[in-house]
């Protein structure tokens, strides 16, 4: 059974960005409220009182990641050295049942020096190379189904602190980040304690500088 205070969770849950502006104490009440008070009403089918909606919005539990924000900071402060990584291309291609032995072929003849990363999903696969290896990509998968190809690409990879991976919310952090500035990510390539995205060429600085900008939080 619906309450008014289960619609408001199911609002803030779908709204990261106000959720956490409510925990901060950055957002009126009152307005909220108010704002809240017609899709509140609607879901219940029936109209609630601006009130109601105030008493619930001060009685709502924030998730962990928001109520342990002083360990995230504490972690964000530690975050490594970031190194970017230009001119790369990433290739999808459709999963086969000769996809790992065209990529083993691949691997033997890539430059150890240049930027290399791959993953395997259900359907398909990515590798993501320099630009100067592309003509050996291209040979090694010839016999494959490639979905999609983007060049100009860079790649920004962080250094994480150990035992980051205990610390919920700390994605959260840094996809909020890109998020505010107006930042989308072309692909994500994650490791234990390395963390890389790739971003098209012309938005490096910006996406540098919003990462630089995680420990001044």
């Amino acid at each position: 059974m619906k309450t008014i205070a289960s619609c408001v969770e199911d609002i803030l849950i779908k709204q990261p960005f106000l959720e956490e502006a409510l925990f901060r104490q950055i957002i009126n009440f009152s307005a909220l409220s108010e704002e809240l008070q017609a899709p509140v009403s609607k879901m219940l089918g029936k109209p609630v009182k601006t009130g109601a909606i105030m008493m619930a919005l001060r009685r709502y539990a924030p998730p962990v990641h928001l109520r342990q924000s002083h360990q995230l900071k504490a972690v964000l402060k530690q975050l490594g050295d970031i190194t970017v990584r230009s001119h790369l291309i990433d290739y999808t291609f459709q999963n086969s049942d000769t996809l790992i032995k065209s990529h083993s072929n691949v691997m033997e003849t890539l430059d150890t020096k240049s930027f290399y990363g791959f993953s395997r999903g259900v359907y398909e696969s990515n590798i993501v190379v320099s630009e100067s290896e592309k003509r050996i990509v291209l040979e090694g998968f010839k016999n494959e189904k490639m979905i999609d190809s983007q060049d100009d690409l860079s790649a920004i990879s962080i250094r994480l602190p150990k035992n980051n991976q205990r610390i919920s919310g700390l994605y959260y952090q840094i996809f909020k980040r890109f998020a505010w500035e107006g930042i989308s990510l072309h692909e994500v390539i994650s490791t234990t304690n390395e963390f890389t995205v790739l971003v098209e060429s012309h938005l490096v600085d910006q996406a540098f500088s919003a990462i630089k900008n995680l420990n001044a939080q």
